[in-house]
């Protein structure tokens, strides 16, 4: 009998551990759920690789979308095996922590894992063109995003010569925009950094690329054409 209540005892700590691992294990968020969440807290959310900037130090960067917004997740924890296998429309769960610098809302210190057997999401372009200049933009923030018929005012290279971040700077209705070609997302052996390169002052161009943020709109282009 003693043996019995000991067995019974033991069984009933194990299925007592086992049910407090699942009732801990943190709910994935909706995109409105993790906008409405503060800054700092701990975000736990499953989203789509569009593009990720180089890895390195087991670190790397990605730009992920879903059906319902966009996340930065700033230099996740990740191992070189991993991050080639990062490649645009890959399902991944991220636990990380809320936070911003200079306006760039972004996951940090996060980890992932590969949600298996899950379908893939290559967003579109949203055209934002009529919201530059409007409090509507930042909504959109992280998100692909499309410009038309901006006009080139200046390509500036990082540094002075090319190899670095190019600093572009657009204008639309009168007033000026900074956008960014960044090194480590679109490096200068891409399309996208030989092709703005070549551009001229007065261009007028048609732009994709993340909406990132920084002290306002500082999109990281991926695509740049003159406007037809």
């Amino acid at each position: 009998m003693k043996k019995f209540l000991a067995l019974m005892m033991t069984l009933m700590m194990v299925l007592s551990i086992a049910g407090c691992t699942v009732a801990e294990e943190a709910k994935v968020m909706t995109y409105a759920e993790y906008d409405a969440a503060e800054m700092d807290a701990e975000v736990v959310i499953e989203a789509y690789v569009q593009a990720t900037q180089s890895w390195w130090d087991n670190k790397i960067t990605v730009y992920a979308q879903d059906q319902d917004g966009a996340y930065f997740l700033y230099e996740m924890a990740c191992s070189e095996e991993d991050a080639a296998k990062l490649v645009p429309g890959t399902k991944i769960k991220v636990t990380g922590y809320k936070g911003q610098w200079a306006g760039e809302i972004e996951v940090m210190d996060a980890t992932f894992t590969f949600v298996e057997g899950a379908d893939t999401f290559i967003a579109e372009a949203k055209d934002v063109t009529e919201l530059l200049g409007t409090d509507e933009l930042i909504k959109s923030q992280n998100q692909l995003v499309a410009f038309k018929g901006l006009t080139l005012e200046a390509v500036e290279y990082k540094n002075g010569e090319p190899g670095d971040d190019i600093y572009v700077t657009v204008s639309y209705n009168g007033q000026n925009y900074s956008f960014c070609v960044e090194r480590y997302l679109t490096g200068p052996d891409t399309e996208v950094y030989k092709a703005v390169g070549e551009l001229k002052v007065g261009d007028k161009i048609d732009v994709e690329g993340f909406l990132y943020w920084y002290e306002g709109v500082n999109t990281h282009i991926t695509s740049v054409a003159v406007a037809q």
